[in-house]
């Protein structure tokens, strides 16, 4: 008997569901909570394995208080090393690796004729997210696939925490293939051993001289 498999999603569908994703990974605020209606009727188009995760988070937003939902956001990102949306961290720590890596991520959105706001870095999954959905889709998708352990460790640990933004990871996650050995590995040794970590100035990723200090994920807060 012939098992026939289920077509992937199309670009649009890819770009569709990154989008929703990147906005549901920022900051909860009144901008975000008016873009509902919109996110649902994006969402309702996508296919189950991604619609549905993003689907159950937008009724997580419905249904708590805009309050709670902003200080649950701070606890779960800027609080937790192991929930932090900076990519990189978890490859590089902080480490003078990371202000390269950094630039790879800057230098792909300037060959896309992007431009990003000097108050957040590069490598933010909204803001790869959103790259890989308005910018370059094949280059974006590239980018989440050489941080693909992160985003494992990532979503492990938001359900781990029983976090509602586990969700959101569930359906980035299913918009990519699956985990192959080398990434389990990779995953299995950040579980265990954590991000690199170095007390030193990085270098800088940007046009400056002097180095440059990449902001701590459990210190950094949200206005």
């Amino acid at each position: 008997m012939r098992i026939r498999s289920r077509p992937g999603p199309t670009d649009a569908q890819l770009a569709a569901a990154w989008q929703v994703a990147s906005l549901l990974l920022g900051y909860p605020d009144e901008e975000l909570l008016e873009r509902r209606p919109l996110l649902r009727r994006a969402v309702g188009e996508l296919p189950p394995d991604a619609g549905t995760p993003l689907a159950a988070f937008l009724d997580h937003l419905d249904s708590t208080p805009p309050g709670e939902l902003a200080a649950d956001y701070v606890a779960t990102f800027d609080h937790r090393r192991r929930c932090c949306l900076y990519l990189t961290y978890y490859a590089y720590g902080d480490t003078r690796k990371r202000g390269m890596a950094l630039l790879r991520f800057k230098q792909a959105y300037e060959a896309a004729g992007l431009v990003l706001d000097d108050g957040e870095l590069p490598d933010h999954l909204a803001v790869v997210l959103e790259f890989a959905a308005t910018g370059d889709l094949a280059h974006g998708r590239r980018l989440l696939l050489e941080h693909r352990a992160g985003l494992e460790l990532l979503r492990l640990s938001l359900t781990e925490a029983g976090s509602p933004w586990a969700a959101v990871l569930d359906a980035v996650t299913a918009t990519l293939p699956p985990l192959t050995g080398r990434n389990e590995d990779a995953v299995a040794r950040l579980i265990a051993e954590g991000p690199p970590e170095e007390e030193v100035g990085l270098t800088p990723y940007g046009t400056g001289s002097g180095p440059v200090f990449l902001p701590d994920p459990v210190l950094e807060s949200r206005s």
